[in-house]
């Protein structure tokens, strides 16, 4: 099994940590978004040029929920989806509050970090009421076992849980969200998000490669 994946991406690194919890042996393989994800091999596994991509023996997966849905039905222990209806839903809806809501919204707070440039004072005072209220929302959907509607990892901390702990880095501190504070540290020393965490480094290594291949589009 391989996933091809860029290490700082959110939508690989959930998949990556759902390999690691699931115990699954596969082989990482980095597809750098200057150009990697344009040449014909990669084009030929995902005609999107997008990552991650799952390859399982000789079947071809993209889209990461897709991949987890996928790993979930046919490694299915340890489970990562609830059975119970109230707590699937629960799974369910911070997955996709995630990809919906959260991950759309920090994009003016990330964009400096990331070097698309500077927003305005309204979008950053916008984003941060978007933010605002999802981690409202999911303080709210946290309750007395230590994940998300359930006792062990489920696709809820695979999916908003390689975005949250990250929020000081665009200057959106949890101070107020004592559960989702919490709910981090546990998934933070989890040898899982150790083992996927990327550094200042990495991202600045990213955004130059990104920033040169961008430049070399425009000019072409």
């Amino acid at each position: 099994m391989k996933l091809y994946h860029t290490p700082i991406s959110p939508n690989s690194r959930r998949v990556w940590i759902a390999l690691l919890e699931k115990n699954l042996d596969f082989e990482l393989v980095e597809i750098h978004l200057d150009g990697d994800h344009l040449q014909p091999e990669f084009v030929a596994i995902n005609p999107f040029h997008r990552i991650p991509v799952l390859v399982d023996d000789d079947f071809t997966v993209v889209e990461s929920m897709a991949i987890l849905d996928y790993l979930e039905t046919k490694y299915p222990e340890p489970t990562m989806l609830p059975k119970d209806p109230k707590d699937l839903a629960v799974v369910r809806m911070v997955e996709l509050v995630t990809v919906n809501e959260l991950l759309p919204g920090l994009n003016p707070l990330s964009s400096e970090k990331m070097g698309w440039g500077t927003p305005q004072p309204q979008e950053i005072a916008k984003a941060k009421e978007k933010v605002d209220t999802v981690l409202k929302f999911f303080e709210g959907l946290l309750d007395d076992r230590p994940f998300f509607a359930s006792n062990s990892v489920t696709f809820a901390e695979c999916v908003a849980g390689t975005v949250v702990p990250l929020l000081s880095w665009v200057d959106v501190p949890l101070d107020g969200y004592p559960k989702i504070q919490a709910w981090c540290d546990r998934l933070l020393a989890r040898p899982s998000w150790q083992q996927t965490q990327f550094t200042e480094a990495d991202l600045a290594a990213f955004v130059s490669r990104r920033q040169k291949f961008l430049a070399h589009s425009e000019a072409s």
